[in-house]
């Protein structure tokens, strides 16, 4: 017995894997150039947060057709990992269909279920090919989705078409062989699987014993490199989702949506302030520390959570199509947001990969290289886009960070911001009445 195959075949899953793990720790790294952030409190609503969210898919069953196809597509990829799991058992110890001698009947059930599941993902992938193609729903042709995230969403629908092929391809070939008593798995019958014992006769039944073969071990190779291929492509695609959809829904913000954090720096002077014992001529704890930035104009002021979502986000558009501000035709997109940190953040890392590690000032920055400050002053702050998010993605917590920025280190808010802060230093009210104007209603009779 030859075992070329086993050994090309342990090559091509360990240098797969080696590349993909390489690029997890790319990610890591990135996620890890935020400031800190305590996310690890209240453990129980969290795990029901990514155990309802992430794994159950709540969020997406607010637009029920496209949720339906997802969900297919979803449950066809985490149930066919059995399958895969199978072929690598298979490819390592040369073995066929390892699972059936010791399943039994229980191993047709559970391909047929593949099986049935692949073919509702085969149902899936085209509309959703269609709804992106040939319906063009708006939020999918939004100027920031031209080029490669167009290109991007079609190129992972393909493969998810040469996947199920393969499936099929490979099942349905093989029970053409097993019927004919040449299977690799040793008997006569049939598998009796849901969808090949059908699709197998009509397509292949004609075929020479040679070419089934063929066919059967192009399946077979197919499905694993398919798999080998789509898992290096996420890092380039938006479909990091898949796994990051769990620990970004784990980490998220518990607070009420509306609720803004205060930043400590401002807080601890306020308290110095309204403190009656506290020496405003102290000199500081550390007077050579680095004053802190208010706000966030790169990447690297974000926290790491914020980072995270950015990596997370599915580009689905559900944000940008119920943000009041871009439908009254307004610059700001909430999905444009997320898109625009993160091709930051891979900027900012391939920097650090061509200089041993170290970033190294590159005189550019997220703000006004990526994002204007006429898409975050045209924010409402409305919670809109955090609510549709399907995965907890937060793109106002990155808005308002910034928008702190143009105020607190820039003076750059708007004028008619400058002038209600103003009005409130000076009289208390966002008004330019002053505090006796204010109350003379009373005084009508």
């Amino acid at each position: 017995m030859s075992f070329l195959p086993n050994i090309i075949f342990a090559i091509v899953l360990i240098v797969g894997v080696g590349f993909f793990a390489k690029n997890v720790k790319k990610i890591i790294r990135n996620i890890k150039l935020g400031q800190d952030v305590n996310r690890t409190d209240n453990a129980g609503a969290r795990w029901k947060n990514m155990a309802l969210i992430a794994l159950g898919q709540k969020k997406m069953f607010t637009r029920p057709i496209p949720a339906i196809l997802h969900f297919a597509l979803y449950a066809a990829f985490i149930i066919t990992q059995i399958e895969l799991l199978e072929i690598i058992i298979d490819g390592f110890f040369g073995t066929h269909r390892f699972f059936k001698e010791s399943l039994g009947g229980f191993y047709t059930f559970l391909i047929s279920f593949i099986e049935i599941l692949s073919l509702l993902a085969l149902t899936a992938t085209i509309a959703f090919l269609s709804r992106r193609n040939l319906l063009k729903l708006p939020r999918f042709n939004k100027a920031e989705m031209l080029g490669w995230p167009t290109k991007d969403a079609n190129l992972i629908l393909i493969m998810e078409l040469v996947l199920v092929t393969c499936i099929f391809t490979m099942n349905g070939t093989d029970e053409v062989l097993y019927s004919l008593g040449k299977s690799h798995f040793e008997g006569t019958g049939s598998f009796n699987f849901a969808v090949s014992q059908h699709l197998g006769p009509a397509l292949f039944g004609g075929m020479s014993e040679g070419a089934l073969h063929i066919l059967e071990r192009v399946g077979w190779w197919g499905h694993l490199l398919m798999v080998i291929a789509f898992l290096n492509y996420l890092y380039f695609s938006k479909h990091l989702h898949i796994i990051l959809a769990f620990p970004n829904t784990f980490f998220a913000d518990l607070n009420p949506k509306g609720k803004f954090d205060n930043l400590e720096s401002v807080t601890n002077e306020v308290k110095l302030m309204m403190d009656p014992n506290a020496d405003p001529f102290a000199a500081p704890a550390n007077p050579d520390a680095v004053p802190a930035k208010f706000g966030a104009s790169d990447v690297q002021d974000l926290n790491w959570v914020q980072l995270l979502n950015a990596y997370t986000c599915t580009e689905c558009g559900r944000c940008t199509s119920s943000c009041p501000a871009n439908i009254t035709g307004k610059k700001l997109s909430p999905r444009k947001i997320m898109m625009d940190t993160r091709d930051r953040l891979e900027e900012v890392g391939k920097n650090m990969d061509a200089n041993k590690g170290v970033f190294v000032p590159d005189n550019k920055s997220l703000l006004n290289d990526y994002i204007t400050p006429e898409e975050l002053w045209a924010c409402t702050s409305c919670n809109a886009c955090v609510e549709e998010c399907p995965i907890n993605i937060s793109p106002l917590s990155i808005i308002m960070d910034m928008r702190r920025y143009l105020v607190m280190e820039q003076s750059a808010a708007p004028m008619e911001l400058n002038a209600v802060m103003t009005n409130i230093e000076n009289n208390g009210a966002p008004w330019q009445y002053n505090q006796q104007d204010r109350v003379n209603w009373r005084n009508e009779e």
